[in-house]
């Protein structure tokens, strides 16, 4: 795995950082899962579950770091 980059946003924020943080980690993963896939390690419908479960948990850090303002 290499290893994450730095967040270069002109609205920083800790949650921005996170975010960013998570969808590096999400790319990783989603690479990963491909590369067992195309290698026959994993059938496509296990592929599809895994990766469709880490969108989720994406998404889920979206709602939670991105989609509450903090006052």
């Amino acid at each position: 795995m290499e290893a994450h980059g730095s967040y270069r946003g002109n609205d920083w924020s800790p949650e921005r950082l996170m975010f960013h943080q998570n969808l590096e980690s999400f790319a990783d993963q989603v690479g990963l899962i491909v590369g067992l896939q195309a290698n026959g390690k994993m059938s496509q419908e296990d592929a599809w579950r895994q990766i469709k479960k880490i969108w989720k948990n994406l998404k889920f850090a979206k709602d939670s770091l991105l989609e509450n303002p903090r006052d």
